[in-house]
């Protein structure tokens, strides 16, 4: 299929950029195959990772004041969701919607196929009046927004996905959403809070070791597509956080000098001992940094939903005229 072909080239690429960059980094979008997603679903199980449980609190404690915003002027709307994932928070505020005949199509888009045809599954099988219209893709560049012109907009970016992307990554990705929308379209964003240090430093380092594994197996991946030699257990998964910038940092280092080659594409990397290799970012943020990010792009924030230890928020904002 060309799509696949696409795809692959694509994967292919981002990995030689990666490892060719000093320092290496992989794109942490690529940890989401059929393996990494059932790894990060235990992830969202643990108790150290709060974020999923926070959210999750939101959603059934506050659903109806978020239906108030979504649907006060009784406005049918299209709710594409960014990132879908398995879709278990939002089947909260989607079985709610439709006890209370809310008009709406519901629109998930995800860059994995697999999990995507599985939340359709899972979804239709649960609510089968929903009306869904599953969208494949990056969602950083996919004209996801065009598909239904006729309705007003809702996005949902949740999980406190934007704090993966990068200062610049942030920029584009609420650029292109503030083109895309119109005034008075809403869009519901995750984010995690900052808090005490530790409590995040664990979210990434679980006792069981599940998110070394999440890492890891994008090398696993790597050898098995691109017919890789990379020896896992010659890396060691190494979670870090910076209070003075809230981001907490995911690496995988090397713990000896090494080359690794990738035989589908000819290429050797070298690693000297101790090398690491960026895997992921997670930011987190202040409540004035979320409103200062609103207003920079052209957003009001209607309001912010907390759970009770204040850890996470769900902030809704509104498109403002040109």
């Amino acid at each position: 299929m060309p799509s696949q072909n696409l795809t692959l080239n694509s994967f292919a690429l981002d990995v030689h950029r990666g490892l060719s960059h000093s320092p290496k980094s992989l794109p942490c979008k690529y940890f989401y195959d059929a393996q990494g997603d059932a790894l990060f679903q235990q992830i969202m199980t643990l108790d150290e990772y709060y974020l999923t449980r926070c959210e999750r609190e939101i959603f059934l404690t506050q659903k109806q004041h978020i239906l108030d915003l979504f649907y006060g002027d009784r406005q049918p709307f299209t709710l594409v969701e960014l990132g879908a994932g398995d879709g278990s928070k939002t089947k909260i505020l989607l079985d709610y919607f439709l006890s209370q005949a809310v008009d709406f199509i519901y629109a998930p888009v995800d860059i994995s196929e697999n999990i995507l045809t599985h939340l359709t599954e899972t979804i239709q099988a649960d609510l089968p009046n929903l009306t869904i219209a599953p969208i494949q893709g990056d969602y950083v560049h996919t004209d996801f927004l065009d598909h239904d012109l006729s309705r007003r907009k809702i996005l949902l970016f949740l999980g406190s996905t934007i704090g993966n992307l990068s200062d610049q990554e942030t920029a584009d990705f609420l650029q292109n959403i503030t083109r895309n929308l119109d005034p008075g379209d809403l869009i519901m964003l995750g984010f995690d809070l900052m808090k005490d240090p530790q409590i995040i430093l664990k979210a990434y380092d679980d006792s069981q070791g599940v998110t070394r594994a999440f890492n890891l197996n994008l090398l696993e991946r790597i050898n098995r597509e691109l017919e890789g030699d990379f020896q896992l257990d010659h890396f060691q998964h190494c979670p870090i956080y910076h209070p003075l910038t809230g981001e907490a940092q995911s690496y995988l280092v090397s713990t000896c000098t090494q080359t690794v080659t990738l035989n589908k594409l000819s290429q050797s990397y070298i690693f000297e001992a101790w090398e690491a290799i960026h895997m992921e970012t997670s930011r987190k943020y202040s409540r004035k940094q979320i409103k200062e990010l609103a207003e920079q792009h052209h957003f009001r924030v209607l309001h912010t939903f907390s759970d009770q230890q204040k850890y996470y928020v769900n902030s809704v904002w509104q498109k403002l005229a040109d």
